[in-house]
Parts: structure tokens; C-alpha cells; sequence
């Protein structure tokens, strides 16, 4: 068993990768050396991914219209959280950014994490 080290590069990567799969396939018992070994590769693999291969927030727009369908919600639902049904339209055809207290209200009313409403002001800015 070799020692546990911070992974440093794919190569490193792809060999905890390979002993994590070993493990997954003979399910060591939690609180044993190889079940604590497995703990700990996961939580490198973890960190690593979260470094290398992090996910970009998604696009404001499309997490307020994929919140609409997952919540059955119609325009005329978020004029409470962003105003008149025009100003609804202006946003969600991009004519108009979000200001932050839609943003607050959006995050507030519709559970959308904040990170991915703030985006859209720096994508403005830089259009």
C-alpha cells in the first residue's frame, strides 16, 4: 500500500483514480485501514477535481427558466420577486440585467443559488 499524498498531476490523478475503483469493487468495511484509505483517497480526488475541473455556475437566465419548469412557473410568478410582467419579459429575454435585489429576491423566493444570478452582471459588462 503505498503512502497517501496530495495529488499533484494527471498521472497522480488517474492512479488514485484506478485504487479508488479497486476499492469500490471490494468494499472495504468502514473503520479498517483500507476503509479509512478509501475515505482519504476520495476526499484528495475531491480536492483535486474542485482545482482542475471546476463547474462553471450556470447562466442566470437558463437557472431561472430551468427553476420555472422544475416549479411549474409561468412569467407572471416572478413579477413578486422582479416586478411588472414587462420588466419579467426584459429580463428573461435578456434586454435588462438583474439588479441585487432581484438577485436577493430570485435567491430567496426561488432557492437559486446567488452565485449563479451575480454572474450576469460581469457578463454584461463585458458584452
Amino acid at each position: 500500500m503505498k503512502n497517501l499524498k496530495p495529488i499533484r498531476n494527471e498521472l497522480e490523478y488517474q492512479s488514485v483514480l484506478d485504487e479508488i475503483s479497486y476499492l469500490i469493487d471490494h468494499e472495504p468495511d468502514p473503520g479498517s485501514k483500507k476503509g479509512d484509505r478509501f475515505e482519504i483517497l476520495l476526499i484528495l480526488v475531491e480536492a483535486y477535481e474542485a482545482k482542475h475541473y471546476a463547474i462553471a455556475h450556470p447562466d442566470p437566465i437558463e437557472a431561472i427558466k430551468f427553476r420555472m419548469e422544475q416549479a411549474g412557473l409561468k412569467p407572471k410568478d416572478l413579477q413578486p420577486m422582479i416586478g411588472g410582467l414587462n420588466r419579467v419579459y426584459e429580463i428573461l429575454n435578456r434586454k435588462r440585467p438583474l439588479t441585487l435585489k432581484m438577485i436577493w429576491n430570485l435567491h430567496t423566493g426561488l432557492g437559486i443559488p446567488a452565485e449563479s444570478l451575480i454572474q450576469q452582471a460581469v457578463d454584461l459588462e463585458a458584452a
